[in-house]
């Protein structure tokens, strides 16, 4: 598969958790996501993804969850036209196999890299990274469901429907734990210290579900926060990144105010 394509306009998003919810916000959050992948396809705005897009995603060799189906179509349409969307996986969403790819997503589980106007840009997710040389441990839980070792042993104990079924309840008390204060703060305190101690002069990653800019004297920090809360992401144009909020109700992006939230 091709390489995404990184050049503005671009639009960042993560945090989606689509399946975490009732029925009838499952449905708005897949309705107002299409929508935002047709007003992209409308302005010739790309797109990534940086992370939880589902709440729950574990495929099996033969077995996918039927979840989010109408999206993945859309987003299958999406990629046929403006080429592979970057997906870098979450913690919720990293079980994956090839499926993804088949619907025409730029897979992969860790950062991505890229250059904009001779800047540094870093993406990831924020639950760790693998790589030592930056710094960000991933907790032992984290660790441990990602390993090949575990995955393996896990779907040869259990089948798939049952599998995908303890994962989608482990997902949803994970999600519900108070960790977002804590997070936030390391995450800030690590991309402060990755800013300053390495070329890199963006980075952006959700994961701890709290919108922000924080600018420091040798680069910028973004949290893209959630789509199905806040609804924000970041814009990459010609003038920039900036942190933006999707209104389906204008059908269009807003600059973000953090007195909102």
């Amino acid at each position: 598969m091709d390489s995404p394509i990184v050049e503005p306009p671009l639009l960042f998003i993560s945090d989606i958790h689509l399946g975490g919810f009732s029925g009838s916000k499952n449905a708005r959050i897949e309705s107002e996501l299409i929508q935002l992948i047709n007003y992209c396809q409308r302005n010739d705005i790309r797109l990534a993804v940086l992370g939880d897009l589902f709440d729950y995603w574990m495929e099996y060799p033969d077995f996918f969850p039927n979840l989010g189906q109408k999206l993945l179509n859309r987003f299958e349409a999406f990629n046929n036209q403006l080429g592979p969307t970057l997906y870098i996986t979450g913690n919720h969403d990293n079980w994956t196999r090839s499926h993804l790819k088949d619907r025409g997503f730029y897979l992969i589980h860790e950062q991505f890299k890229f250059s904009t106007k001779n800047k540094q840009v870093l993406t990831l997710h924020g639950d760790g990274l693998a790589d030592p040389v930056y710094g960000l441990k991933r907790p032992f839980m984290h660790r441990l469901l990602r390993s090949q070792a575990f995955v393996e042993l896990f779907q040869t104990i259990i089948p798939p429907k049952m599998g995908i079924s303890i994962m989608k309840y482990f997902s949803r008390i994970t999600r519900k734990m108070d960790w977002n204060l804590r997070k936030e703060e390391e995450l800030n305190t690590w991309a402060e210290q990755q800013l300053k101690n390495s070329d890199v002069e963006f980075i952006l990653c959700g994961h701890d579900h709290i919108p922000r800019v924080k600018q420091f004297p040798f680069g910028t920090y973004i949290n893209l926060g959630t789509f199905y809360h806040h609804q924000t992401m970041a814009f990459y144009n010609n003038e920039g990144i900036s942190l933006v909020c999707w209104k389906p109700e204008l059908q269009t992006l807003t600059q973000f105010e953090i007195s909102s939230y």
